[in-house]
């Protein structure tokens, strides 16, 4: 007895099935979480380690290179990249997509302190491992202004009030303060004065490290009370700082006042951020990878609304940058286009069956299966989220099929005679086995999506499983429920015709009688049926060829970003002028701003340096400008051209990005044994980039010009003199590095004191022949008389990938070419220009395109492959499903002639969309297949059995493929901002979908009637099983008697 059988036999059996699901459904529904897109961020980690005053090579060779060393030996590393800048260290460990972030901070952390005994002993702290990407943006920053308080002030402010309250929001990796100047008592150090008293800048550390100290001194114990001791020793202003005894003998007291000027000032003197030219601070919130940004957003919003409440007067937050909005109207709009799909699929179903009472039946498979479907989401841990959601509206089109196939089949047999109860039980197992058909071959097309490996399989994983579950549910539903209602709920011999019904059934008689007289035409001529199939594929190839790719069309977020670079050595004020230039561009031809923040030379995201600066941008909604983000960012690169005093590239946010990493859509990297390898080969490797016309902008991430002074000590002279190399090269780290000489404390917090010679006295390179080194015998003597200076360039930071020693070149795309005309254009390049030695990889965008890419094929061929094993299975034939899957390419061809008509892209979207097409277009050809050979087992020949069967099916094929392809409409019609990305999908399957309904329903016939046998009926197999049949029925007998 079959499932349809049962549920019409005990109707309430079949109610509850059903309602339980839909319990579970909304139980599920509650516990998801909101994102934008399913977590592919992988777990990265990052090491860094600050060594103040080293260069380059130094820090490269004694610290990052020990570091990677160790690190390499963690399981479980994709990508190790480093950068090594005057005086810090960065690496960046990504891990692959599985691994868990504690477990991979952990192994980082425990190779890092293994490592750290071969470090130099001077560096400034151990290094710290933070779970995060050095490089990532913050998802919301707010700003911080006052109109009486300093930056320096409001660094502090903003560190120890505003910093900690959102710190602590789950999820947040950081929060980055920009533009921070946090508090420092500066020494200011004379060196001409300081060689008159006979000192050395080591002399005022020696004394700080003698008078600036707090020790716990112990406990003074009496009969019956104890009271602690506490020598208080540590300087807490200015004015003690000044009075500080240098040096004190029987003719003089020096103090500090005498040789420098202390006074309270800033750790980082060179960072500033300006909103629209006012300089501040902000605030960025840095999520932890796979954190879940609304989450983090409700609760940032509830804070911050507490924060403002409780703001003294004069200081005023703002909420400039959110990336979030976007996600939520994004999240927000594909939850509409789904009501949308449901309108217009039910309209459809009505429009065939024109009969509410009918057309209800079928529908009742929406709200079952998509609400159970929420279910089967939660159990694999996935979210709601654009893919998911997405999925759901495709799901609305295809869950009413199996409902649709089998009313239909009932309401014929009721037609026929049959009482309706009877109509049912026929009607439902005549089609029973071609429902779980559809379904299971509808599902499969979704299994290898589970296969895919990496961000492109995560991004899948979630679409193909839902789409996948909400149809398998349906097959349920209307092998169970809609039987059961076609059962109870329908008239005797049929139902009475609606006025519309008579008006409109003339209309689909003759479509029927169009159809069988074109059908006839057609399979007189049937041999066209090939040509016709070369034809599809000939297009296929074709628009393969000529169709762009990308990963994702970028979405209109309504945000800029800037990066500015000025030339090595450019002091920081030729930078901040720079900056304002552009910033004052922005102002004049960018009238849609809405927020505009500069900062010049960050001290966070690795950049270090004070000739790097960027500009980010908030724009208003898009629907109150005229132009879209794409053409501002065009007219900006335009723009910035033609600057002369520095580089200025234009990037926007990518739609789907893996670690969410802003840039240029082209990162190309070059590596190689060795750094001369590199200075030799790289600028040519630039001048054939930026002479390619594929390419705007173009940059490389390694320099080989900032201006350096080397000094050479004469050894034989030094020994002479009694001055070791270590007094040398201690006393000019002392002057000029800038480095912490101790700690003095304020309000509670500890600050950094920093001693360096004043700017007046180390502005020239002749101002190093003023400083003086103590010999062995306490005399001074001066450095003229040791050392030799000559002027250098080296490059100001070192970049490894993988171990090698490594370039990034990073490219923008001129306007109509995809990153796909960007990375060959590359390859050609490294062709011609690189020898054997060097390796080249991608990174950022481009590395995920490729992903995508290669991914994307495999599962294309596992699902035809799978599809055509299911239905050989199904119809006990290896040839029949040929028939079925040649439908397949007519699809293909359809779908890519169609995004080739609208100007669209090749992307993931359209991949997932043409993957699902495999599943929508077989489905109308099992239908043909599976009804002509039943006719065929009833005795009928081949020419007559696929003639009715083509026929009789017209109907449920045009209605479902018309429910799938409307269902799809909203996505293709990108209501919304946040929809542009995703239209190829909604193109794809309506292109594919109606191009290939119309071919289907004259090949698939013509194949069949050219290759299928008549019925042969197997009358050995036949006697065989009765007999084996009754054997068992005699035993069973026997048995019990």
């Amino acid at each position: 007895m079959s499932i349809s059988t049962t549920s019409i036999k005990r109707p309430v059996l079949a109610i509850v099935m059903n309602l339980v699901i839909i319990l579970f459904g909304v139980i599920g529904y509650n516990f998801l979480g909101v994102r934008e897109y399913p977590s592919i961020d992988p777990s990265i980690i990052s090491v860094r380690t600050s060594y103040p005053g080293a260069n380059s090579d130094i820090i490269e060779s004694q610290i990052t290179e020990p570091l990677e060393k160790s690190i390499n030996s963690i399981d479980g590393i994709r990508n190790i990249s480093s950068s090594s800048n005057q005086g810090t260290s960065n690496i960046t460990v990504e891990f692959n997509l599985g691994k868990d972030i504690d477990v991979a901070a952990n192994d980082v952390r425990d190779k890092v302190s293994q490592a750290a005994r071969n470090l130099p002993k001077d560096i400034d702290g151990l290094p710290t491992v933070s779970k995060a990407d050095a490089n990532s943006d913050a998802i919301i920053s707010m700003t911080i202004q006052s109109d009486k308080r300093g930056v320096t002030d409001l660094s502090d402010f903003a560190e120890n009030v505003i910093a900690d309250r959102i710190q602590t929001i789950p999820g947040v990796s950081s929060m980055q303060i920009q533009g921070q100047r946090k508090y420092a008592m500066r020494i200011r150090i004379d060196p001409t004065r300081l060689a008159s008293y006979g000192l050395t800048s080591q002399d005022i550390v020696t004394a700080l490290d003698r008078e600036n100290v707090e020790l716990p001194s112990g406990k003074l114990t009496g009969a019956a009370t104890e009271l602690t001791v506490k020598t208080l020793g540590k300087l807490t202003n200015a004015e003690q700082f000044n009075q500080l005894i240098i040096k004190n003998d029987s003719t003089s007291v020096v103090r500090l006042q005498d040789v420098a000027i202390a006074e309270i000032g800033s750790e980082n003197e060179e960072t500033v951020l300006r909103e629209s030219g006012k300089p501040m601070v902000a605030i960025g919130v840095i999520p932890q990878p796979g954190a879940n940004y609304l989450d983090i957003s409700k609760e940032f919003y509830a804070r911050f609304d507490k924060l403002q409440a409780d703001m003294p007067e004069d200081i005023k937050l703002k909420v400039s940058l959110d990336t979030t909005r976007f996600i939520k109207s994004s999240v927000t709009e594909v939850a509409e286009t789904i009501l949308i799909a449901l309108v217009l699929v039910i309209l459809v179903i009505y429009l065939f069956f024109r009969d509410w009472g009918i057309a209800f039946r079928p529908l009742i498979d929406i709200p079952v299966s998509l609400i159970a479907t929420f279910f089967i989401m939660y159990i694999f841990g996935f979210s709601i989220n654009v893919l998911t959601l997405l999925a759901i509206v495709l799901a609305t089109g295809l869950v009413v099929d199996d409902g649709i196939v089998v009313t239909e089949n009932i309401f014929k047999k009721v037609e026929e005679g049959y009482s309706p109860i009877e109509a049912a039980i026929k009607g439902s197992n005549e089609i029973f086995f071609a429902v779980i058909s559809i379904s299971i071959t509808l599902a499969a097309v979704f299994l290898p999506v589970i296969f895919l490996q990496g961000f492109v399989g995560r991004l899948f994983r979630e679409f193909g499983v839902t789409i996948g579950a909400a149809v398998l549910i349906s097959a349920f539903v209307s092998l169970t429920l809609t039987p059961m209602l076609n059962a109870y709920l329908m008239k005797k011999g049929g139902h009475k015709p609606s006025k519309f019904y008579t008006l409109t059934e003339p209309y689909f008689v003759k479509l029927n009688e169009g159809y069988k007289t074109n059908l006839e035409k057609f399979l007189q001529r049937r041999w066209l049926a090939a040509p016709i199939i070369i034809f599809c594929a000939g297009l296929i190839f074709l628009f393969w060829k000529v169709l762009p790719k990308e990963t994702a069309p970028y979405d209109d977020r309504s945000a800029i970003n800037m990066n500015v670079s000025t030339p090595e050595g450019s002091s920081f004020a030729f930078t901040d002028r720079f900056v304002g230039k552009v910033n004052q561009m922005v102002l004049d031809s960018v009238p849609e701003k809405n927020v505009n923040i500069t900062i010049t030379s960050p001290g966070f995201g690795g950049a270090g340096s004070t000739n790097s600066g960027f500009v980010r941008m908030g724009l208003v909604d898009p629907g109150d400008r005229e132009r879209t983000q794409k053409e501002i960012a065009d007219n900006l690169t335009k723009i910035t051209r033609k600057y002369t005093e520095g580089k200025v590239t234009v990037t926007q946010q990518p739609t789907i990005s893996v670690g969410r990493r802003g840039g240029l859509p082209i990162s190309y990297i070059i590596q190689a044994q060795n750094f001369e390898k590199l200075r030799e080969k790289v600028p040519v490797f630039m001048e054939e980039v930026s002479q390619d016309p594929i390419f705007t902008t173009s940059d490389v991430n390694l320099k080989f010009n900032k201006p350096e002074i080397n000094l050479t000590i004469d050894r034989e002279k030094a020994k002479n003199l009694g001055v070791s190399i270590v007094d040398i090269a201690q006393t000019l780290q002392l002057g000029l590095s800038g480095q912490r000489f101790s700690y003095f404390f304020m309000n509670g917090k500890q600050y950094q004191v920093i001693g360096q010679f004043d700017v007046s006295n180390r502005k020239d390179p002749l101002d190093l022949s003023s400083v003086y080194v103590r010999n062995d015998k306490g005399q001074l003597i001066q450095l003229d008389n040791l050392v030799t200076a000559k002027e250098e360039s080296s490059p100001p930071q070192l970049y490894r990938n993988n171990r090698f020693i490594s370039a990034t070149v990073s490219a923008g795309l001129a306007p109509g070419k995809s990153i796909g005309d960007g990375i060959e254009a590359m390859d050609r390049i490294a062709a011609k220009v690189l020898d054997e030695s060097f390796t080249t990889d991608l990174s950022g965008e481009s590395r995920d395109f490729k992903e995508s890419s290669s991914n994307t094929l495999f599962a294309f061929g596992l699902a035809l492959l799978l599809v055509y094993l299911i239905l050989a299975a199904q119809f006990e034939s290896f040839k029949d499903p040929i028939i079925i899957i040649l439908t397949v390419p007519m699809a293909v061809a359809g779908a890519f002639l169609s995004l080739w008509l609208c100007g669209q892209s090749w992307n993931i979207f359209s991949q997932i969309g043409t993957i699902m097409l495999i599943g929508l277009v077989t489905k109308n050809g099992i239908l043909i297949v599976e009804f002509a050979n039943q006719l065929k087992e009833q005795g009928k020949t081949v020419q007559e059995a696929i003639r009715e069967a083509a026929v009789s099916r017209l109907r449920p094929i045009l209605m479902t493929s018309l429910a799938i392809a409307i269902g799809a409409l909203p996505i293709a019609m990108a209501l919304g901002a946040a929809a542009k990305s995703r239209m190829s999908m909604g193109t794809v399957i309506i292109g594919g979908t109606m191009f290939s309904l119309i071919l289907t329903l004259f090949v698939i016939p013509a194949i069949y009637s050219l290759w299928s046998k008549e019925h042969k009926e197997n009358k050995d197999l036949k006697e065989s099983i009765a007999a084996a049949s009754a054997d068992e029925e005699n035993l069973t007998t026997n048995s019990a008697t």
